[in-house]
């Protein structure tokens, strides 16, 4: 892969990502949270949440990848960071829900490395708050 323009202004290119429950049964099994807000709508809805919802941490690995696979090598993150704003609700459907992934540069330092400030959404709602990631410029 050929390494990307990076200045400030600099797009990533929009990544979107789809999110069913067979990949929260998956994601469970490797991070070993069972939590049955996960799984089960009964749960989801009992304490309050739409339904069943993705890890956080799912998400957010979601656009660290976007992050990752625009500068062609995951060990140019340096930094992440994220707040969680709203769960991402993934109906029991084969579409599931979508997870969208923008991205621009805000920085570019001295010190060779960028700041890319992150949008997340799912169904048109910001899922993930003052995400940014900086990135060692190859």
């Amino acid at each position: 892969m050929s390494r990307p323009e990076i200045a400030v202004g600099t797009e990533l290119p929009d990544r979107t990502f789809p999110v069913t429950r067979a990949d929260l049964v998956r994601y469970a099994g490797a991070s070993k949270d069972f939590n049955p807000i996960h799984w089960s709508d009964r749960v989801a809805t009992a304490v309050g949440l739409p339904g069943v919802i993705a890890h956080g941490m799912l998400t957010m690995a979601l656009a660290a990848r976007a992050v990752t696979e625009w500068t062609g090598d995951p060990a140019a993150l340096v930094e992440y960071q994220v707040r969680f704003g709203r769960p991402v609700v993934v109906p029991d459907d084969d579409a599931g829900a979508e997870v969208v992934v923008r991205g621009r540069v805000a920085s570019v330092g001295d010190d060779g490395r960028a700041r890319i400030d992150l949008t997340v959404t799912s169904s048109g709602e910001k899922v993930l708050s003052l995400a940014r990631a900086v990135v060692r410029i190859p």
